[in-house]
């Protein structure tokens, strides 16, 4: 590599991983991201996982879902599991309007577990119109209609003044679920996410890349579509 060039190479080229547990005796790559990081910064993380209290908590309590659960609980349950080990009380859910149904039940099981508190906030919350909110008309599932947008920002402040301790999203859009955890004043973490096409199994893309899913591999995305749609949520 010429001087000055940047190795762009990372983790999504590894063929080694050697960073596996039983990846010990393998060599890391040149281009690995253990040996580029410095030492430095994995000793800052250490310390932060070990003094800092919210960290730690967060973390310690990760741990123990995937160490003493491993294989054994659905999303449902580890997400219930770490809402107990970080000692959350009250549960925030953050839903698309599409997905009311898998909300309801979800808080449902909450309640059934001995969490009494839950306030869930829908995506079209404050009912205010695309256009509203500088989205142009030609960029709407339906141009020309009464059309209410997502309202992320909304939805994380009626949790931060709810004074949720743990917020969970269900089926919020790409980006949209961006600018909730931006705006979340508690921890966030996922239950659902959104993929319209593939009953909300975004990984089935990555398995059928080279098959049913063989446009993936093409340079081009899908052009965009030209009729009037077909839903909003």
């Amino acid at each position: 590599m010429g001087q000055g060039q940047r190795d762009v190479r990372s983790c999504a080229n590894c063929a080694v991983s050697a960073c596996d547990p039983d990846g010990a005796e393998r060599p890391f790559p040149e281009f690995c991201m253990t040996t580029r990081t410095s030492d430095e910064t994995f000793a800052e993380a250490a310390s932060l996982y070990r003094d800092d209290p919210e960290t730690m908590r967060i973390f310690r309590a990760a741990a123990e879902v995937e160490g003493l659960y491993y294989g054994r609980l659905t999303r449902v349950e580890e997400v219930i599991v770490f809402a107990r080990r970080i000692g959350a009380r009250r549960i925030g859910v953050a839903t698309c309007t599409g997905l009311l149904d898998e909300t309801q039940a979800f808080a449902k099981i909450l309640r059934a577990k001995g969490f009494d508190d839950v306030c869930a906030v829908a995506c079209k919350v404050g009912r205010m119109d695309k256009e509203k909110a500088g989205i142009p008309n030609d960029a709407k599932v339906h141009p020309g209609c009464f059309e209410p947008t997502c309202n992320p920002i909304v939805q994380a402040r009626i949790l931060n003044e709810a004074g949720t301790d743990l917020n969970v999203i269900v089926g919020l859009c790409v980006g949209h679920d961006t600018l909730f955890i931006k705006h979340s004043e508690a921890p966030v973490t996922y239950l659902v996410v959104k993929d319209r096409v593939l009953a909300h199994n975004p990984a089935a893309a990555l398995y059928t890349r080279g098959s049913y899913y063989g446009r993936l591999m093409e340079s081009d995305l899908p052009e965009p579509r030209t009729d009037s749609g077909a839903g909003s949520d």
